[in-house]
């Protein structure tokens, strides 16, 4: 014990106890995810009793196809309960790598040593991030992309760079505005085709100029292509098809958006050998294997190819039809400016028109609250984005809370436009 003149005896813990906590400075700058925020209020809200519509999310709003759910149940019958191989179970690398062969014709087809199984594409993404990036490296982010990317980059110890992309091209960001934006710290971009959170769909000749530009620089390319099987007028560009070689390469996916399996914690990294078994290290010492239930499932998902194919073209087709509604809404107001979205499932709008959402705050955050407040609405802020006049919007909904949500939208911004 510990004593003390003016309250006597007190002990170590009592005095331990007291003291605030400090952050370390691994995760000082470290901000919340806006998207987990919004869909945490928005529960909160709907838990209270409000009928809250939640465009906020991001996930599809279909089951798992049923053939999956129950290769998962045969698997738990036949034991897989334990823990596996850290980056994964063979048969699952395997039928990764030849789907990803079917793209890729560059030198050295890709083997199951390539990949790194994780659980969910976003560690499989952090994964990349801290073993390519460090201290004085600068990571080049077309802008706006997933909040998440920044944070990332920064739990590398690395930085973030920026580079904000056209309005007139769906906000897509160019070669040669990755060029300007580059110096010699550089190390690294980060690009996402489609985009969450635009939708838009790079082509193939503008995937070809940054990849030209990166083997130049010698920079390393992560192209997170999560949402690449939802895509609506042209099938989405794979940076596999393109690239000679995967020398300083490394394409994330998962099974998460496409075959309406979010909840799985499925994603993985296909990358050089040295990268992936640095990869692998790393995991083995953070979260170990993925669920190896959930890899039985994926496994499932990828190899059970007619049923796959099945699902994913209707929800493709469910999709389709809420975008083309909500976009024929949003010609009632053609003061709401927004980036035609070709693939994934989001309306990403400009509100910074709405001169009275110019209050305390960014136009899209105080867009945004009111949308929730006042119309029950969750939706998330551009500024999460690192694009404050923007607000997201997500289709993953049935379709009459999609139309309902944009009406309400529309409300808003006439309201504050006067």
């Amino acid at each position: 014990m510990l004593h003390n003149e003016a309250t006597g005896p007190t002990s170590v813990t009592d005095t331990l106890v007291r003291r605030p906590f400090t952050p370390s400075a691994n995760v000082a700058q470290l901000k919340e995810s806006a998207t987990i925020a919004v869909s945490t209020r928005a529960k909160a809200l709907k838990a209270a009793g409000r009928n809250i519509i939640d465009l906020g999310v991001g996930e599809p709003d279909f089951d798992t196809p049923e053939f999956i759910r129950r290769a998962a149940q045969r698997a738990i019958d036949a034991g897989a309960t334990h823990y596996t191989a850290t980056e994964g179970i063979l048969p699952l690398r395997e039928a990764i790598a030849a789907q990803a062969n079917t793209d890729y014709r560059g030198e050295g087809a890709i083997a199951a040593g390539d990949i790194v199984v994780s659980s969910g594409s976003k560690q499989s993404l952090f994964n990349a991030c801290f073993v390519l990036f460090g201290p004085g490296d600068e990571v080049l982010i077309p802008t706006p992309s997933w909040t998440s990317y920044y944070e990332m980059v920064g739990l590398a110890r690395a930085t973030a760079v920026p580079v904000l992309g056209d309005p007139a091209n769906g906000l897509k960001a160019t070669a040669e505005m990755l060029a300007a934006a580059a110096t010699s710290r550089t190390r690294g971009v980060m690009l996402n085709s489609p985009n969450n959170p635009t939708g838009a769909v790079y082509s193939r000749d503008e995937l070809q100029a940054i990849l030209t530009l990166a083997e130049e620089r010698g920079w390393w390319v992560l192209s997170d292509e999560i949402y690449r099987r939802l895509s609506y007028d042209r099938a989405a560009t794979s940076l596999l098809e393109l690239a000679g070689s995967r020398d300083r390469l490394v394409v994330i996916d998962g099974v998460a958006k496409a075959y309406a399996m979010t909840g799985w914690r499925i994603g993985w990294a296909i990358a050089p050998r040295a990268v992936a078994s640095a990869m692998g290290a790393l995991q083995s010492h953070t979260t170990s294997n993925p669920a190896a239930v959930s890899q039985h499932a994926a496994l499932a998902a990828l190899t059970e190819h007619a049923a796959a194919e099945r699902a994913i073209a209707a929800m493709v087709a469910e999709f389709r039809r809420r975008r083309d509604a909500a976009v024929a809404l949003l010609a009632e107001e053609p003061r709401i400016r927004y980036v035609y979205p070709d693939g994934a499932f989001y309306l990403f709008l400009n509100v910074g028109g709405a001169s009275g959402a110019a209050g305390e705050g960014d136009a899209g955050t105080v867009f945004a609250q009111r949308l929730l407040e006042e119309r029950e609405v969750a939706a998330v802020p551009g500024g999460a984005f690192l694009a404050p006049e923007w607000l997201r919007l997500a289709y993953a909904a049935p379709m009459e809370s999609v139309l309902a949500g944009v009406r309400r939208t529309i409300e808003v911004f006439r309201e504050l436009a006067r």
